[in-house]
């Protein structure tokens, strides 16, 4: 930097006019101490009233300068990369270098294009070392990926520490490793990470730019040995020919400045110098002018601090804000930009360590994020082959990318832990050999989980470990303290465990690989079809009561229509009564014989005949269906009800139904526990008033499984209450949930998940009576028949109605007389009860001569002799009561033309 100092100033003096201010540096050691900086800073503020300071690189002494720089108000162009320094907080001081957190979009970027879902950070134990972690942190949270480990290395550590660090982190899971270290400890590190076999195969290491810029200063022999295939991200610079140029004359400079040290390559920090004087001196020019003001000196008193005697700078204020927005589009880095005095990020670079150096692999920037090529130059990395990165050689010489973690310590299997329960075995069971210890998992949860690890693009070994799951049912906390404290000593746990938000805040789950869901599973009433009264079941009660009252108001509408006309409906008052039921009812089977007269009662009948046969046939479908379908009709249809009887309600021991059944508002007392499928079926047998209980309450799986074995003895009833079913649990944060939850869809949609399921649970249509839902009640219903009822009460009411006012109308004279209300109605009620003279004799006497006739027909037939010839007419034959229905004295005569039975039948064809 200092060499690219010099050399920026020789450029300016030689590119400037002869009246150009001049820019002398006053150089200062910090000697890298923090007095030391702070007491060179004064210096040239007091006795130089220097106008601008570049410098110094630490940040704990930058902090110290600009806070001395604010007091004379001379900028401070530094070139620190602490993001713990910060331009708002600090007015005269400008950044001239990229801080350390503008890499971190970078390596999140890097760590999202491989799906890692847990880093290690490694990092100096400094003020500089641990500004990163933060910014770090957030990048990595944005992407969802979490900093599991925060490992810090002490500058002053020794190689026995480093190591003793190294094999706790190869004891955890994660394999993926960011490390932000000076050259020198992290040249140390990596030896030290190769003797811990933490080099090879399945690692992933990825350098900050602060090692990545610095890289040809580390020891080719430990590149070449323990840095193989890490990653490094840098500031991309442009390679220009202003660039190569000024390299070689930096090299020719550098050499005769430094003639003993070794040589050394030329970093992208010279080049933000040389860029960053060069920004100072074009400000230096447009703020320039005859003269130099000099420095505002303080008050000359006594005992005076070196600070008080600073004075304060008249043209500083000026660079500043010539500084805080200025840019180099022909800078040595590219776009030197800067804005509100920070500098601008450029693009990165990432390479990839192979050989003596690395390789470039690809490029990240702001808009773009990662790609092979970079756009605006043309750039292509090496064997791009139009991915986002080119070919990586990872740790190890693989090419495979890393998954990002192993199995903890090396030989070690992933330790499953599988409950022992003593029922259900059908889901998970656990089995120990009395010799060898070894322990055995069968069941379909044990199957899921072996097909599932199969499925998985990579091996993983595993061992199961038995435990003793503790009774949620008794106490909740107990199940969320074991979930917590579980994975001390696993890995993971299968069986039939149910993903539940309370569990998840401990432990994280994988998709559930079965179906989901609360429900109740009640015994079957008896078969209907033994009841002798079935015939009354296909229709409701409601439905009953009012098709009897529609029958009876429908007789009454029909006799008050007709009983003064229709001498039918004329006679004793029983015979009336008997009437208005009777010709009701009759329609039912369409059996009535009773001839109408009236239009009104014609209208009434053709609207409740039609009735009667959508009601009839419907009971006659309904009925039908009974007798010829078996029902399996529940003895409880709801949960509701259970409460409302009092029933006992079982669950499963150990499950957490029982806080679901107190949150429906059961009592506790009524709870009673079961282990096994054939406890289910005892305590539901028994019933609650025989020491067992109403409904069994559980989750599907297990109600799916009950039913397969009892399926005509019990029918599941709801509601359905949700939950998320049965899952695989991992540490929280554990790499391998994603992958598992992807390896858990896969089985479900093969052919291996319908396998697994017929080989524990059989063929779910064994049964077919049983579909696993409560059947509704076959009865109809009011409701069904609301429309016709109406139709046919308001007809008969419509007739009724205009009958009562035509006849009010005739008997109008009734109503206008003086007499009182009672005598009125009293006259009104004689009036309706008396019959009304009608000419339908006509229409009736045929009918009864025709009776007579026949009957006459067949006298004769029996005596032949007394059928002489007849006249057609007979004058002295005559009707006597109207109805041409003639006594019996009255068909006879004394007249010498014949006989009496002459004389009837003659009489008889008159009337014909």
């Amino acid at each position: 930097m200092h060499t690219c100092i010099l050399l920026a100033l020789e450029d300016y003096h030689a590119t400037a006019s002869q009246s150009a201010v001049r820019i002398v540096p006053h150089l200062r050691d910090s000697k890298k101490d923090d007095v030391e900086a702070a007491s060179a800073a004064i210096y040239l503020l007091k006795d130089v009233q220097v106008q601008a300071i570049f410098g110094p690189q630490m940040s704990t002494q930058t902090d110290f300068v600009i806070d001395i720089g604010r007091r004379a108000r001379v900028p401070i162009i530094s070139p620190v990369t602490s993001p713990l320094l910060t331009v708002k907080e600090h007015p005269y001081f400008i950044r001239g270098a990229l801080p350390s957190s503008s890499q971190t979009k970078v390596i999140a970027a890097i760590v999202k294009n491989f799906n890692w879902r847990e880093v290690v950070v490694i990092y100096e134990d400094s003020t500089d070392g641990a500004a990163i972690v933060p910014h770090l942190t957030d990048a990595l949270l944005e992407i969802g990926t979490l900093v599991s480990y925060r490992s810090v290395i002490s500058p002053s550590a020794n190689d026995d520490q480093i190591l003793r660090e190294l094999y706790k982190l190869n004891t955890m899971q994660t394999r993926v490793f960011i490390v932000h270290l000076q050259p020198f400890l992290a040249s140390r590190l990596f030896l030290k990470a190769k003797e811990a076999g933490m080099m090879r195969s399945g690692y992933a290491w990825i350098i900050t730019d602060l090692l990545t810029s610095l890289l040809d200063s580390v020891d080719h022999s430990v590149i070449e040995s323990s840095m193989q295939g890490v990653l490094g991200i840098k500031p991309y610079v442009p390679r220009t020919n202003e660039r190569i140029n000024f390299t070689k004359r930096w090299r020719r400079r550098f050499r005769q400045e430094y003639p003993d040290m070794d040589p050394v390559e030329l970093k992208v920090f010279g080049l933000w110098a040389y860029d960053g004087i060069t920004s100072l001196a074009e400000a230096v020019e447009k703020v320039g002018g005859t003269g130099i003001p000099k420095f505002k000196k303080a008050d000359t008193r006594e005992n005076l601090t070196d600070l008080d005697a600073l004075g304060t700078s008249e043209l500083g204020s000026l660079l500043l804000d010539s500084m805080q927005n200025i840019t180099l589009k022909t800078g040595l880095c590219g776009d030197f930009r800067i804005v509100d005095g920070e500098l601008q990020p450029s693009p990165y670079q990432i390479v990839n360590v192979i050989g003596k150096a690395e390789r470039t692999i690809g490029f990240w920037t702001e808009n773009d994020g990662i790609s092979c090529k970079l756009k605006t130059i043309g750039k292509t990395a090496a064997k791009c082959n139009n991915k986002q990165l080119g070919t990586i050689i990872w740790p190890g010489g693989s090419t495979i990318v890393p998954r990002g973690w192993e199995i903890p310590t090396s030989g070690k299997k992933l330790r499953v832990g599988v409950p022992v329960k003593g029922g259900l075995e059908e889901f998970i069971k656990v089995e120990i050999d009395p010799k060898t210890q070894a322990v055995t998992a069968t069941g379909f949860c044990a199957d899921v989980f072996k097909e599932v690890i199969q499925a998985l693009p990579y091996a993983v070994p595993y061992e199961f470990i038995p435990f003793q799951i503790p009774d949620s049912a008794t106490s909740p906390d107990n199940d969320l303290s074991f979930y917590k404290a579980s994975f001390k000593k696993y890995d993971a746990i299968i069986g039939d465990v149910t993903i539940s938000a309370n569990r998840s805040k401990y432990v994280d789950f994988t998709l559930p690989f079965t179906e989901s869901g609360i429900s109740a599973v009640v015994p079957v009433k008896d078969d209907d079809r033994k009841s002798a009264w079935i015939f009354v079941k296909p229709l409701k009660s409601d439905l009953w009561i009012t098709t009897g009252a529609f029958f009876v108001f429908i007789g009454f509408v029909v006799w008050v229509l007709e009983h003064r006309v229709n001498k039918e409906f004329r006679g004793p008052k029983r015979k009336q009564v008997g009437m208005i039921f009777w010709f009701s009812f009759s329609t039912l089977v369409f059996a009535h014989r009773e001839r109408v007269t009236s239009n009104f009662t014609r209208f009434v009948l053709i609207v409740w005949v039609f009735v009667v046969l959508v009601l009839t046939s419907s009971y006659t479908a309904s009925l039908t269906s009974m007798l010829t379908v078996q029902q399996l009709q529940p003895t409880i249809t709801n949960l509701n009800d259970l409460i409302k009887n009092g029933e006992y309600v079982g669950y499963q021991k150990g499950s957490f139904v029982k806080g679901i059944l107190k949150r429906m508002n059961f009592e506790s007392s009524k709870f009673r526990s079961y282990s096994t499928l054939e406890e289910y079926n005892d305590a539901l047998s028994r019933g609650s008033k025989n020491g067992g209980v109403g409904a069994i309450v559980d989750e599907l799986p297990y109600l799916r499984l009950f039913l397969n074995k009892y399926c005509r003895k019990y029918i599941m009833v709801g509601p359905t209450y949700k939950t998320a079913g049965f899952g695989f649990v991992f540490s929280k944060g554990s790499p391998l949930v994603p992958d598992v939850s992807r390896a858990v869809l896969k089985v479900m949609e093969g052919e291996s998940m319908n396998n697994i399921i017929q080989k524990w649970f059989g063929d779910e249509t064994d049964c077919p009576e049983q579909d696993g839902m409560a059947i509704k009640s076959d009865s109809l219903t009011l409701d069904s028949f609301k429309g016709l009822f109406l139709i046919a009460g308001v007809s008969a009411g419509s007739a009724l109605l205009v009958f009562f006012l035509i006849f009010l109308y005739q008997n109008r004279e009734i109503l206008t007389t003086d007499d009182p209300v009672w005598q009125k109605l009293s006259a009104i009620a004689k009036a309706f009860d008396e019959e009304k003279d009608n000419s339908n004799s006509k229409s009736e006497k045929p009918e009864a001569n025709e009776s007579q006739t026949a009957t006459l027909f067949a006298a004769s037939e029996a005596s032949p002799e007394y059928l002489p010839d007849l006249p057609l007419q007979s004058p002295e034959i005559r009707n006597s009561d109207g109805r041409g229905a003639s006594p019996a004295a009255e068909g006879f005569s004394t007249t010498e033309h014949g006989t009496p039975v002459h004389e009837t039948i003659t009489g008889t064809f008159e009337e014909k």
